[in-house]
């Protein structure tokens, strides 16, 4: 739908190339193993998909950066969602250093990233607070020059294996703060590695702060600018989210589509069966509309135009044709549909998280109405 640089396609024409070689070769086994594929990492930082959000001076895509990652991460889901959820949340947990941090901290967070190829990890999520993040009771008391966290996070992405976190606290009754954290600082500790149905090969984990020191220049922003700035995150992972989605789904039908032409049925290729047709049909159609609008949401992000709106109808769209596609063509395939020798099944797992993650899909309706209604 948007023209792309000739940087665009030279870098998504080597990550097909990646992504058919590379990546989609292991995700079954990646999936099957719950393990986390540092070799995948290695081979993202080599290809600069992990820098994709930092400024230029720190190895960042210099035009359009929230447009390529949101190409970047379509087409590494198209053959492993987990995978392309690397690129997500190293964005996400980056985004507060990028978007409000100061020149001081840039220089020394950044290099930190870039160069000390640390992952990000960004802990928001607590037992009692997800898409109500203002119930966050995670503490930062500030001690002198230090700031002292204590609380316990969930679900966190790379929790385990990050190098560096964004932390939002509360600094106040009413007010929440982000803070960079070195994941080496005393008073940091990992505790349940969780087991999830979907997206196996990524880390999700508990990670527990007890009386964690971080010096006060740490503080991004100032003081109860936390909300906010977690707010400016979601209008830029959300398009990120809806490319993941719409990978995954184009995934799965290019999967279906060549199992339908080679597969017999009542004396000729299952694809040529009206009712076949109309599931693939349906899906061709859904991702097409897909596409326009996570494309619409990045490129606003990139141009600095509120995308609030269109960031979450993306999101939302995006994920809910994920899971009817992948449930269509676990129909499409019958009883092979839900083995696990086959990809779909996996797709079909991975799908499901699409809808609840950087806001439950209900959040999005809500937003949007809010949005709609503010006209």
């Amino acid at each position: 739908m948007f023209d792309r640089s000739e940087a665009q396609k030279i870098l998504l024409e080597n990550l097909k190339r990646v992504v058919d070689q590379k990546v989609a070769p292991v995700a079954a086994e990646t999936d099957r193993s719950g393990s986390f594929n540092w070799e995948i990492v290695s081979l993202f930082w080599d290809l600069g998909l992990l820098q994709i959000m930092l400024p230029p001076q720190y190895d960042g895509w210099p035009e359009n950066p929230s447009h390529t990652l949101c190409l970047s991460i379509e087409a590494i889901a198209r053959g492993c969602a987990a995978s392309s959820l690397l690129l997500i949340i190293q964005a996400v947990g980056s985004y507060p250093l990028i978007f409000a941090g100061n020149e001081a901290q840039k220089r020394k967070f950044c290099p930190m990233i870039s160069h000390g190829r640390k992952l990000m990890g960004y802990l928001v999520t607590e037992p009692e607070a997800g898409s109500d993040v203002q119930a966050i009771r995670c503490t930062a008391r500030k001690s002198g020059d230090h700031y002292v966290l204590n609380g316990r996070k969930v679900f966190a992405t790379n929790g385990s294996v990050a190098g560096l976190y964004s932390v939002l606290a509360k600094t106040g009754e009413k007010e929440l703060s982000f803070f960079m954290v070195e994941r080496d600082r005393e008073g940091i500790s990992i505790g349940r590695i969780e087991e999830k149905c979907g997206f196996r090969g990524s880390n999700t984990a508990e990670v527990i702060l007890e009386d964690v020191k971080v010096p006060a220049e740490n503080l991004i922003g100032r003081p109860g600018e936390g909300f906010k700035i977690a707010m400016g995150d979601f209008d830029m992972s959300r398009p990120a989210v809806a490319a993941l989605s719409l990978g995954l789904a184009e995934g799965a039908l290019d999967y279906t589509v060549e199992y339908a032409r080679n597969r017999q049925t009542f004396g000729k290729p299952l694809i040529e069966h009206q009712a076949i047709q109309f599931l693939l049909a349906d899906a061709a159609t859904l991702i097409e509309a897909s596409r326009g609008l996570m494309e619409q949401a990045a490129v606003a992000f990139d141009s600095g135009r509120k995308n609030t709106k269109l960031a979450s109808m993306a999101k939302f769209f995006c994920s809910d044709a994920a899971m009817k596609i992948t449930t269509d063509m676990v129909q499409v395939l019958g009883g092979y549909g839900y083995i696990r020798d086959y990809p779909i099944e996996r797709m079909f797992r991975d799908a499901k998280l699409t809808q609840i993650f950087e806001g439950a899909n209900q959040i999005q309706r809500m937003i949007i109405g809010r949005e709609i209604s503010k006209k």
